[in-house]
């Protein structure tokens, strides 16, 4: 068996991400070490308890090599590897690693013929790379050994700890998304891109090499500190999950996996940089070349505000980032029924994100068009009516074909194409506007704002004037 660092097996670290209810679904998992299963034998078996996961400790000797011991008097556990020595105690939230004492969340249990552990304490200790499919109940286990130089050995969406991340990289990605079945992977500078599908269990692999982390994909994904990630996948049969991770840094290269619930075609296509893994496919032949252009054309569509930050409030009282997710949702539905369209939204419910973040978005997907939904507000209950806001000269003929199917559609006053200096339309690079549909501050616009009918027919007119500009009507 392959050398690895000292108790990778207690990686199994999935506090959060186990079921917190018994100790079945738990106890039915396997464990993939650097891809391969590793054989539980007898009644080794992992539990939850109260959220903290545990395994019998002799499954390190067994499927590691390390010396293991156990002392019935003092009840203690000794894990021994190399130098490294730990001793653990029933009972007791204390360990001794390496003569310092270091608290757990959960202490040693002794059952009946064996000492389980907590397999969350030790991984932090030990640092290594793990990820969980809850689908599944599967655990994936890295080692830094595996991650790398081994780029073409195994679907690992992670590599340890890196020493110098990305050194010799040319190009980065800035961001990660996946919806209508497909995955989106927003680049700059020049990639090389590779895919192939494993199974044992099912997966897609994408390599991104010459290519690092951006300074701001964190802000938008999650990114720890190994450089690994995930993304929980939910509405979609055929994906359980997203990992990526920085995989080798000789070449500097990104690996995405799509963990697949069966066995699946893909096709792999380049817009320009946005890499595109499209499983709406039946198609068996190899991969599309990801180096020709996908056709498709990519919008962003932004709900105004949202969580903390509620807008304007309406005569009623009512939200206008109520207002904002309700639209934008409406319009989203509508475009992507349109195969020639990728449709991002910056949310789908109430979060918040900063403004900055909003127009990073897009900017890292190289959309084709920006836009943002508002209701406005004013210190006159008698101001009424929708407007359209540009930022830029590139915007204005985007803003004038909006606004005709805008006003069409609201039937509320025509108060015009305006120039605004709002900083989604402003530091978005690609046309952009911002939409007013209407006043809350006006009792009849606040009443048509939240009324159904009324939604789905401007959320119509917004989708028609999209399509109109980018013309794939």
């Amino acid at each position: 068996m392959k050398k690895i660092g000292f108790m990778a097996v207690f990686l199994f670290v999935f506090l959060l991400a186990f079921p917190h209810n018994g100790q079945a679904a738990a106890g039915g998992a396997k464990i993939y070490l650097d891809d391969k299963e590793l054989n539980l034998s007898g009644n080794a078996k992992v539990e939850n308890v109260n959220g903290n996961i545990m395994i019998p400790f002799r499954v390190v000797g067994e499927n590691l090599g390390f010396n293991v011991a156990w002392e019935e008097k003092t009840r203690t556990v000794t894990i021994q590897k190399d130098s490294t020595v730990m001793k653990l105690v029933v009972d007791q939230k204390t360990a001794d690693v390496n003569g310092k004492k270091v608290s757990m969340d959960i202490a040693p249990i002794l059952r009946t013929d064996t000492v389980i552990v907590p397999l969350r304490f030790v991984s932090e200790e030990m640092g290594l790379t793990v990820d969980w499919d809850n689908t599944k109940k599967i655990v994936y286990l890295y080692t830094q050994d595996y991650g790398i130089g081994n780029s073409n050995n195994g679907a690992g969406a992670g590599s340890g700890n890196q020493t110098n991340p990305g050194s010799n990289a040319t190009a980065e990605v800035s961001g990660i998304s996946f919806q209508d079945n497909q995955l989106m992977i927003a680049t700059t500078g020049q990639v090389k891109a590779d895919s192939f599908k494993m199974t044992g269990p099912d997966r897609i692999v994408i390599d991104l090499q010459n290519a690092e982390f951006s300074n701001t994909f964190s802000n938008n994904s999650p990114l720890d500190q190994h450089f690994t990630g995930s993304l929980d996948i939910s509405g979609y049969p055929d994906v359980s999950k997203i990992r990526y991770s920085l995989y080798n840094d000789n070449p500097s290269t990104i690996r995405v996996v799509i963990d697949l619930t069966h066995a699946k075609n893909y096709k792999l296509t380049n817009n320009n940089g946005l890499y595109i893994v499209d499983l709406n496919t039946s198609d068996s032949s190899t991969p599309a070349n990801p180096g020709g252009g996908s056709g498709k054309k990519t919008v962003v569509i932004d709900a105004g505000h949202g969580a903390k930050d509620p807008g304007t409030t309406g005569i009623t009282g009512k939200k206008e980032k109520d207002f904002n997710l309700a639209l934008v949702l409406k319009v989203g539905d509508i475009l992507k029924q349109d195969p020639n369209l990728n449709v991002v939204l910056t949310r789908s419910d109430d979060t918040f994100l900063e403004l900055k973040d909003r127009a990073k978005i897009a900017n890292d997907l190289k959309a084709d068009a920006f836009v943002s939904i508002h209701a406005n507000s004013a210190g006159s209950s008698a101001a009424s009516g929708t407007e359209t806001y540009y930022q830029r000269d590139a915007s204005k003929e985007f803003a004038n074909v909006m606004h005709k199917h805008l006003v069409q559609a609201a039937g509320l006053s025509d108060r015009g194409v305006r120039y605004g200096n709002f900083h989604v339309i402003r530091e978005t690079k690609m046309p952009a506007v911002l939409l007013e549909v209407g006043y809350l501050s006006n009792k009849n616009d606040e009443a048509a704002l939240f009324s159904e009918s009324f939604q789905q027919r401007v959320a119509q007119g917004i989708a028609d004037g999209i399509k109109e500009y980018l013309g794939v009507e």
